[in-house]
């Protein structure tokens, strides 16, 4: 069985370079806009999920999951637990390969529907410390 380890690596090496970033706005106090910039430095495309869909990182922000008008490889969600699962069903909906809860953001219950449906599932983790740990 994989390790949490072993899933944290696949979602950042081999599961595709497309990841919409749920919360994602042009306010730069936020978490989310330091941390979709450095997937960009790591190579990703960032797309902004947020209701007011504004343009961030120089890509075209989409008010949810399902307007995005191309596939998407990973869910990154930067919003709060009480609504994360909602994001990760809609995750599933939309065809995703990975979903990826922020620190702090923790659901149980979506962990297993998630997985249960066949996509990877990291939760409590932030891909900005963990890309840089990768080898190579």
């Amino acid at each position: 069985m994989d390790t949490e380890t072993d899933t944290v690596r696949r979602i950042l090496t081999e599961t595709g370079d497309t990841w919409a970033v749920v919360g994602l706005s042009n306010n730069e106090r936020r978490a989310a806009y330091g941390v979709a910039a450095v997937l960009q430095r790591f190579g990703k495309r960032v797309v902004p999920v947020h209701p007011k869909a504004e343009t961030v990182h120089g890509e075209r922000g989409y008010a949810s999951l399902a307007e995005i008008p191309f596939p998407v490889d990973v869910v990154d969600v930067f919003v709060n637990s009480a609504l994360a699962g909602a994001v990760a069903d809609e995750a599933v909906a939309v065809g995703a390969k990975a979903v990826w809860f922020q620190l702090g953001v923790i659901d149980e219950a979506a962990r297993e529907r998630t997985r249960a449906a066949g996509l990877d599932m990291v939760m409590d983790r932030c891909p900005a410390i963990e890309i840089p740990r990768l080898p190579g």
